[in-house]
């Protein structure tokens, strides 16, 4: 599909990558959610946790949006409130997914989530469809969970289940490889030290059940790719951090998509490297549609920072809902 045509213009005062980054985690708060929480069991004998938000629509809603988080993330995070709000607000449930630890409790099993773990997220979508009585879901992904959503959609590719009717991806670091490139550049520097202390926090937890963990030098983690390297591509069955990126990126995967799908990228992303930005994949396949804003940083797109709901929840939300149908009014 030729490229969606972005309206997002935030004011001249938050036309800044680390502005829009960095100020709605810090500054948004949403109050109104009230989550329920469930526990399922993975195929391997391990928990997910679930946080649902059901909307108030009187007879219960027949459509779902399961919501994945960032590197790092978890339910409680804004994006994640600010998106479950934004569907709620439209007669649309919502079902934030807890990746692996990260729902306050260390899981069982050694390894950690990654950015390629669908056969997690099947585990999720089998127990909702199983168990729901939706009629309609919609997968959506920030960041990390924006290459989780798009890599199982091409997985899937025409075999999807065709309860599944669409896919957005924020801030989306298709190709991981590159994401890891920027992140190792002085400008990420803060970026970098905010994730390895609550991911060096997050193995020292895992250690209590796992002592061998405890022979890792933390000190001699000094970068993600580090850490990628060290801890989660061998506890993941990968041979390092290139294997882990090449085999996980959701890039070679996109062409198989087979349901309409939005990838909502910033330019001036400062985590999203070059090859994050799939042009030619886009062009060449009727049910990606790419938007590139020309602002917005990493999961930002805010007008202000505290605003009941953000650009990239309407646009999220408006394209999920025309899914199948005057798909080409997004396009210039």
């Amino acid at each position: 599909m030729p490229l969606v045509n972005s309206d997002y213009k935030p004011p001249l005062i938050f036309r800044s990558s680390n502005i829009q980054t960095i100020l709605p985690s810090l500054l948004r708060k949403i109050e109104t959610i009230q989550y329920q929480r469930q526990r399922i069991q993975t195929t391997d004998g391990d928990f997910i946790d679930l946080d649902w938000c059901l909307s108030a629509a009187d007879q219960g809603s027949t459509f779902l949006a399961v919501l994945c988080h960032g590197l790092e993330g978890c339910s409680d995070r804004a994006y994640m409130k600010g998106m479950a709000n934004a569907f709620n607000a439209r007669g649309i449930d919502a079902v934030a997914y807890n990746y692996r630890g990260c729902s306050g409790e260390s899981n069982l099993h050694k390894k950690f989530y990654t950015a390629g773990s669908t056969d997690d997220l099947q585990d999720v979508l089998n127990s909702i469809i199983k168990h729901n009585h939706y009629q309609t879901i919609y997968l959506v992904g920030f960041s990390l969970g924006a290459n989780l959503v798009l890599k199982y959609g091409g997985e899937q590719g025409i075999n999807i289940d065709p309860v599944i009717k669409g896919i957005a991806a924020i801030s989306a670091p298709c190709d991981l490889r590159s994401s890891s490139v920027e992140m190792l550049k002085t400008k990420n520097y803060i970026f970098t030290l905010r994730f390895l202390k609550m991911l060096f926090a997050k193995v020292r937890d895992k250690s209590k059940l796992y002592p061998e963990l405890e022979s890792i030098d933390l000190k001699s983690i000094k970068t993600l790719k580090d850490f990628d390297d060290q801890i989660t591509a061998p506890l993941a069955g990968f041979k390092d951090a290139e294997d882990y990126w090449h085999k996980s990126s959701c890039l070679g995967f996109l062409q198989a998509l087979a349901i309409p799908t939005l990838i909502l990228n910033a330019a001036d992303d400062p985590i999203l490297g070059p090859e994050c930005y799939p042009y030619r994949e886009a062009q060449s396949n009727d049910c990606i549609f790419l938007e590139v804003s020309d602002w917005g940083g990493h999961v930002g797109f805010m007008h202000r920072p505290n605003q009941p709901e953000y650009w990239h929840e309407r646009r999220t939300v408006e394209f999920l809902m025309q899914s199948g149908r005057n798909l080409e009014s997004w396009l210039y």
